[in-house]
């Protein structure tokens, strides 16, 4: 067989071929590429060939290839219909060159129909509700569930038809990026059934719902605090696809075996366990050193936006500027709700503040967040940057941070 693009209406059965081990599926490392399908004989690593190959999102630097084999990617669509309401009818919103988004098509194709697939170039409340609406009209008795990030929800709930569309789906799972605890108070308040996941490319997708892995997944807390995944879902190695088209296992630190031969992978997520349900606190390498104090953008976010959403804020990111004093300043993107949105105990905040004048308004909020260092500048942005999946951009935020401040001239910096 040799290489070949693949259309989307092609997709669905090349992914039988590729679980069968008949070739080889290749995701495109950008949205707008095609999945590739190749020989088995391309692959030069050690036991059986792979099904698919995918790039990780890059959200540690340089994204990486990853090797997924068939047993891997069904245990983790199987475990996924035992956790909800078994097979039934899938809405796809997400780009497939993503594992969340492949795993829609594979769930899809495994419960024996095609998913109700986005035709919107970009996700908007109203393109969802109308595809949510051809969702259910088409599933008749058969349980509903799609895959969303959580800036795909905020839209949502931001649209009344669209959230009413959202509650009657069966189950939403929800990951890919940090989700604050306002947005989880509001969908809950909409009435959606949503499923936190945890997971990354290295584990098939989502492994662990709502704190809880699945079954065969076991969790470690290392001693630098970072979460350890070992079982069926983790993937078999890190690869490099060569430019004729061969794909070679590359040794890596990061994915391992255990004596049994186990799969481990070693990601860079602080978490904690209590009584087995996992909290995720953040990436230990988006700790942010401010004056020698070490501040979790993650914990910031989800510990202010409650009360920041009282006075007029859609969303946060916190980041980082250089600072002479501090090192790194600890400060914080924003993107403003539509119109007057304050509460009655919070007048909302304007984008004409300055940024001193805005931080110093919003850390004012009662947040509850005593002894932590707050961010100390605050930028409004017509959008938070983030990647294609949904996850913020941290590095690109920082370059925002810094070119915002670089130009805050009229604002003395103490």
């Amino acid at each position: 067989m040799t290489a070949r693009e693949l259309s989307a209406v092609e997709l669905p059965e090349a992914i039988d071929r590729a679980l069968r081990g008949d070739s080889i599926l290749i995701l495109p490392a950008a949205r707008t590429g095609a999945v590739t399908e190749a020989a088995p004989s391309s692959w030069t690593g050690p036991g059986p060939a792979p099904a698919l190959i995918l790039f990780t999102s890059g959200s540690t630097g340089q994204a990486k290839s990853v090797a997924l084999s068939a047993h891997a990617l069904t245990t983790s669509a199987r475990a996924t219909e035992r956790s909800l309401s078994g097979a039934g009818d899938w809405h796809l919103c997400l780009p497939v060159n993503h594992i969340a988004g492949f795993q829609v098509e594979l769930r899809a194709r495994l419960a024996g129909r095609p998913p109700v697939r986005t035709a919107s170039a970009r996700f908007t409340a109203a393109s969802f509700a109308a595809e949510v609406d051809e969702l259910l009209h088409r599933a008749g008795s058969r349980p509903t569930y799609t895959s969303l990030v959580p800036t795909q929800l905020h839209r949502i709930l931001a649209d009344d038809h669209a959230t009413d569309q959202a509650s009657r789906i069966d189950h939403i799972l929800l990951g890919g990026a940090a989700i604050s605890p306002a947005l989880l108070d509001s969908a809950a308040e909409a009435g959606l059934s949503l499923v936190r996941t945890y997971g990354m490319s290295e584990t098939a997708g989502g492994c662990v719902y709502n704190g809880v892995p699945f079954d065969g997944v076991d969790i470690t807390i290392t001693e630098a605090g970072t979460i350890d995944l070992a079982g069926p879902v983790v993937a078999d190695a890190y690869v490099e696809v060569t430019a004729d088209g061969t794909i070679a296992a590359v040794d890596s630190p990061g994915l391992e075996a255990d004596g049994s031969g186990r799969r481990i992978v070693h990601t860079s997520d602080l978490g904690r366990l209590d009584h087995g349900v996992l909290t995720v606190l953040g990436r230990a390498d988006d700790i942010i050193v401010s004056g020698g104090t070490n501040v979790s953008p993650h914990a910031l976010e989800t510990g202010l936006l409650p009360s920041w959403q009282r006075a007029g804020v859609a969303e946060v990111l916190v980041t980082w500027v250089p600072d002479a004093e501090w090192g790194k300043q600890v400060v914080a993107l924003v993107r403003l709700a539509d119109g007057d949105e304050g509460t009655a105990d919070a007048t909302p905040v304007s984008a004409a503040d300055s940024p001193r004048e805005l931080a110093r308004r919003l850390t004012g909020l009662d947040h509850g967040m005593s002894g932590q260092l707050l961010p100390q500048l605050v930028f409004p942005v017509d959008e938070i940057p983030s990647r294609s999946i949904g996850k913020p951009d941290r590095r690109a935020a920082a370059k925002i941070a810094a070119d915002l401040n670089a130009r805050r001239t009229e604002y003395p910096c103490r």
